[in-house]
């Protein structure tokens, strides 16, 4: 990596970069770094970046050229698993982007998610190697940066600022033991509402019901303690 800035990220799941920093690109970095994951943010923009660091003065950020393979290696962001690509506008930049990502030498790139503005550019995206393509107008920057530390979820219900009801697939931790061996209110501080395979949930289970791979868990608590749950 380039010795003009310090970037600590290992690489490991736990650590993204974001390549864009608008609303879009600015909600997945809030979310990320809500839920504890190292973020590289990087901008063309300078104003851009300095708008993100209003939220959080630490957060790793800078300035580069996303279509320079060069910058975009020594800032760091081909040595992380997972990139997020949340350019707009010129589409031009967001297909070089992820080529970059992709396809440099030597990246350790495995996931590159792509902002996509219309369905040519989605093709295009992936044609170059993007293993997803969102569109903003179907999915918010928080609900991405949600999914991408918390795989397991699948729909989030927020009754307040605080509390929620969530459908989660079955942590593999949670396989094969019954709901009192878990006993998830005294250990994780959250109540569970149903359980079972998807389409055939069981409102209520039982403190004997087991709990399967590949079922699904209705489950409600706090913000924190959901985003404490095993698989999260």
């Amino acid at each position: 990596m380039g010795t003009w800035w310090q970037w600590s990220a290992s690489g490991e799941p736990g650590a993204f970069a974001v390549v864009g920093v608008g609303r879009f690109g600015s909600s997945v970095c809030a979310e990320l770094l809500r839920s504890g994951a190292e973020v590289l943010a990087i901008d063309s923009s300078q104003r851009a970046i300095d708008e993100l660091r209003q939220f959080d003065a630490s957060i790793e950020s800078r300035v580069v050229d996303c279509t320079d393979e060069e910058a975009m290696r020594a800032a760091g962001v081909l040595e992380l698993a997972t990139v997020v690509v949340a350019i707009s506008e010129p589409i031009e930049a967001s297909i070089t982007a992820t080529l970059i990502c992709k396809d440099s030498p030597g990246t350790k790139v495995k996931q590159v998610i792509a902002r996509a503005t219309s369905d040519l550019h989605q093709k295009m995206l992936e044609r170059v190697g993007a293993d997803r393509v969102v569109f903003p107008s179907k999915m918010q920057g928080k609900r991405l940066g949600m999914e991408l530390v918390r795989p397991n979820l699948l729909e989030q219900l927020r009754l307040d600022d605080r509390n929620s009801i969530e459908e989660i697939k079955i942590p593999n931790v949670f396989v094969g033991k019954s709901l009192r061996e878990i006993n998830m209110r005294k250990h994780y501080n959250v109540n569970v509402l149903a359980a079972g395979p998807t389409g055939n949930l069981l409102v209520n289970p039982p403190a004997s019901h087991i709990l399967e791979a590949n079922e699904l868990l209705v489950v409600m608590g706090s913000n924190e303690a959901l985003r404490a749950l095993p698989g999260s």
